[in-house]
C-alpha cells in the first residue's frame, strides 16, 4: 500500500487519535475514521482501522477494566452482536456514500435527542424506555461493522446512563474490545483485512500506543461536565461530517 508523504502524516495523526480515543476522549476515534476515509476508499479504510482499534482496546482494558459497569455491558452485548451480523450482510449491498449518510443521520439524531433529554431532565433522574438498549445496540453493531463508527452511538448510551467518567471509559473499553475482536472474522471474510493491510497496521502500531499514553494523561485532568460536553460535541461533528 503506497502513501504520499502527506498521506503518511495524516495516517500517523489518525493512529495517534485512535490511541487517545481509547484511553481519553472517545469522540476522537470518529475523527480518525474520517481521516482514513479521506486517504483511501471508505470500505478499505474500515479494514485498516479495525486492527488499530483492537491495539488501543487492549491497552484501554489493561488500564480501566476495574471500572467497567457489567450491567450495561451485558445489556448491550447481544443486541450489538446482532447489529454486526446485520452490517455484514448489508455491507456488500450499499455504496460507501449511502452508508456514510445513514450513519451520519443516526448519530446526529441521537446527539440532538440526548441534548434535548438532558435539558428536559433538568438534573433529575429519568429513564429511557425498554427500546433504548436494543435500538442503540443494533445500530452500534451495524455501524461498527460498516464504518467503525459506533463510538458516537455508544457515547449517547453511556452518557444517557449517567455513568461517572471512569465507569464510562472502563465500560466502553471492555465493550469495544469484545465487539472489535468479534468483527475481525467478518472483515477477513469480506477481504477488508488481509496480509498487506495488517502490515500497515504494524507500521502504525507505535503511534496508536503513544496515543493511549496521551489519552490517559488527558482523562485524569478533565472534569465530568467538560468530558461529557466534549464527547457530545465531537460525536455531533463527526456525524455531521458523514451526513453532509
Amino acid at each position: 500500500m503506497t502513501f504520499s508523504n502527506w498521506e503518511w502524516v495524516l495516517a500517523i495523526i489518525a493512529a495517534l487519535l485512535i490511541g487517545i480515543s481509547k484511553t481519553g476522549i472517545g469522540g476522537l476515534g470518529m475523527l480518525a475514521v474520517v481521516i482514513f476515509a479521506q486517504i483511501m476508499p471508505a470500505r478499505q479504510a474500515t479494514g485498516i482501522v479495525l486492527p488499530m482499534l483492537c491495539f488501543g482496546d487492549l491497552v484501554a482494558v489493561s488500564y480501566y477494566r476495574q471500572h467497567a459497569n457489567w450491567h450495561h455491558f451485558w445489556r448491550l452485548l447481544p443486541w450489538t452482536a446482532a447489529g454486526v451480523v446485520l452490517g455484514y450482510f448489508t455491507l456488500g449491498r450499499v455504496t460507501d456514500r449511502e452508508a456514510q449518510r445513514m450513519i451520519g443521520g443516526i448519530v446526529v439524531t441521537l446527539v440532538l435527542l440526548h441534548v434535548a433529554r438532558r435539558r428536559g431532565a433538568a438534573g433529575h433522574e429519568t429513564e429511557h424506555g425498554a427500546w433504548f438498549a436494543p435500538t442503540i445496540g443494533i445500530l452500534a453493531g451495524f455501524t461498527t461493522l460498516v464504518a467503525n463508527a459506533a463510538g458516537p452511538l455508544m457515547a449517547i448510551y453511556l452518557l444517557a446512563s449517567r455513568l461517572p467518567k471512569m465507569d464510562y471509559v472502563g465500560t466502553g473499553a471492555v465493550f469495544f474490545l469484545v465487539m472489535n475482536l468479534f468483527k475481525v472474522p467478518f472483515m477477513v471474510h469480506l477481504g477488508l483485512i488481509n496480509v498487506e493491510s495488517f502490515k500497515l497496521n504494524l507500521l502504525l502500531a507505535l503511534p496508536v500506543f503513544a496515543g493511549t499514553i496521551v489519552g490517559r494523561k488527558i482523562l485524569v485532568r478533565i472534569d465530568q461536565k467538560a468530558f461529557e460536553n466534549i464527547v457530545l460535541l465531537l460525536s455531533g461533528l463527526a456525524g455531521a461530517k458523514l451526513l453532509f
